[in-house]
């Protein structure tokens, strides 16, 4: 026997405006049934397909430490410097840079409320690198 993920929760101050910027991020869409609206306290997000869910549920204290668990994200139409202009552009901060001369590496990002994610490259960067 085995299980499978329904969804990636994540605590949030704000779930609405949380499942607002990781749609933006991730071309991710709310239910058209059950629609999340601000002041919800449970926003749900999913990729076109279903196969990929988030889930922001508010909590009443914000993130302190460093995540246990966090996503790292490959672009899928672009390169990685280009995707980590796009993010910045939409308020992710730069935590850490940890990018090699040789073009290996990854970018640490934190979201708006302080999530850390990664942004590595992508198949194309890593194809090219041989």
């Amino acid at each position: 026997m085995t299980a499978r993920i329904s969804h990636t929760t994540v605590d949030s101050r704000d779930a609405y405006a949380q499942s607002v910027w990781w749609s933006a991020v991730l071309g991710l869409v709310e239910d058209p049934d059950d629609p999340n609206e601000p002041g919800h306290e449970e926003c749900l997000v999913s990729a076109p397909d279903g196969g990929q869910r988030l889930l922001f549920i508010e909590v009443p204290d914000a993130k302190t430490v460093k995540n246990r668990l966090h996503l790292d994200l490959v672009p899928v139409e672009d390169t990685r410097d280009t995707e980590l202009e796009r993010l910045t552009g939409l308020g992710a901060r730069v935590v850490d840079d940890l990018r090699r001369p040789d073009g290996s590496g990854w970018v640490v990002l934190a979201d708006p409320e302080g999530n850390e994610f990664c942004i590595l490259r992508s198949d194309a960067e890593r194809a090219a690198a041989g």
